[in-house]
């Protein structure tokens, strides 16, 4: 008799609305759910370290370490949801599971989908030298990191009854209140992003901007700093910068300098011809430099002009100053070796004897 109430009566036993047996097959499951999903765990994470031994690419990596946010405990509550449906339990009491259930793969797409973010964000940032975009791209990464948060806590809303679309609505009417308040900021932020990206300049290149001039000391969030000509420190709004026509000296290959100067009326002819041949020679005789042409333009009002135009094959501001001085003292030296006079302004009067 007991043998047969153990055997008949005892699986057919009910608790909490349910039977003993379906218990044991709820048991059985979740055992068998907690070994697969460790298996399968076990299994991919073995082939993607053995690929990415094979591989020259790090993408194997990330991967690996997205499969690797799996904890036990994740696993183990899947485990023991999927084995829930073996029995039945109240609805509050489902409820809260699938809410549960759903918070926690929420939360697991996000960890996953943000370590694919920062892989992006520091692929992109090694090819980037400037530490300027290199914090334009983690800025950028932490912006998207939100988003994504955003749209999770959204998503867990939705499935806990509550009206999003107005919920969305109401953050949408708030958000443009807000950016018509940081109407200038946010166009500084997105001009910075602009900056960052397109590279119109980087730290340490000698710029210009209208009235203002110097070399760029640092491109932040809203401004970027200059240091001026004479020590001072210039702040200009991103959003000038981006909207202005901005002159980049630094990307110069090489600098094209135009002077001219005069020479008396009293100069003999045969001396006059030789000067484009003097220009040229003392040009060439300096480093770094390229002639273009000399010319004798024009009878002035007290001296006859002539126009030198030459390059210096270097973008750099010094360089340039140095050799045009030098070409400069040289021009003086040779032309008063050949006994060329200057010129200067001046007025000669003659008088007539009546």
């Amino acid at each position: 008799m007991f043998k047969e109430f153990i055997n008949l009566n005892f699986w057919q036993y009910s608790f909490l609305g349910n039977e003993v047996k379906s218990y044991v097959i709820a048991v059985i499951a979740f055992i068998v759910f907690i070994f697969v999903s460790k298996f399968f765990q076990s299994l991919i994470l073995h082939h993607l370290k053995k690929l990415a031994k094979t591989t020259k690419t790090d993408i194997d990596d990330t991967l690996i370490s997205i499969v690797q946010s799996l904890k036990p405990p994740f696993y183990s509550f899947v485990a023991i949801y999927l084995a829930l449906y073996f029995i039945t339990l109240a609805t509050v009491l489902q409820e809260a599971i699938n809410i549960i259930l759903i918070a926690w793969v929420t939360y697991q797409v996000i960890i996953g989908v943000q370590i694919l973010i920062d892989y992006a964000v520091k692929k992109a940032s090694k090819k980037e030298e400037d530490k300027g975009s290199q914090a334009a791209m983690t800025l950028m990464g932490k912006i998207a990191k939100g988003i994504l948060w955003v749209i999770g806590i959204l998503l867990i809303l939705s499935n806990l009854g509550v009206n999003i679309t107005s919920l969305i609505a109401g953050l949408g009417i708030g958000g443009v209140a807000i950016a018509l308040a940081l109407q200038n900021i946010l166009s500084d932020l997105f001009s910075s992003f602009a900056i960052y990206f397109d590279k119109p300049f980087v730290v340490g290149d000698y710029i210009s901007l209208g009235e203002h001039k110097g070399s760029v000391e640092r491109i932040g969030i809203k401004t970027t700093r200059l240091r001026g000509p004479q020590g001072e420190e210039i702040s200009i709004s991103n959003q000038e910068l981006t909207s202005a026509r901005v002159k980049n000296f630094k990307k110069m290959k090489e600098r094209r300098i135009a002077f001219s100067f005069g020479v008396t009326y009293d100069i003999l002819s045969e001396k006059l011809q030789q000067i484009p041949s003097m220009i040229k020679g003392i040009i060439e005789s300096v480093e770094l430099t390229r002639f273009d042409r000399t010319y004798f333009i024009e009878f002035g009002d007290s001296a006859l002009l002539f126009e030198v135009v030459y390059f210096v094959q270097s973008p750099d501001y010094k360089t340039y100053r140095n050799i045009h001085q030098e070409i400069l003292y040289k021009i003086k030296r040779t032309f008063e070796e050949n006994k060329i006079i200057m010129a200067y302004p001046t007025q000669t009067i003659y008088l007539e004897k009546g």
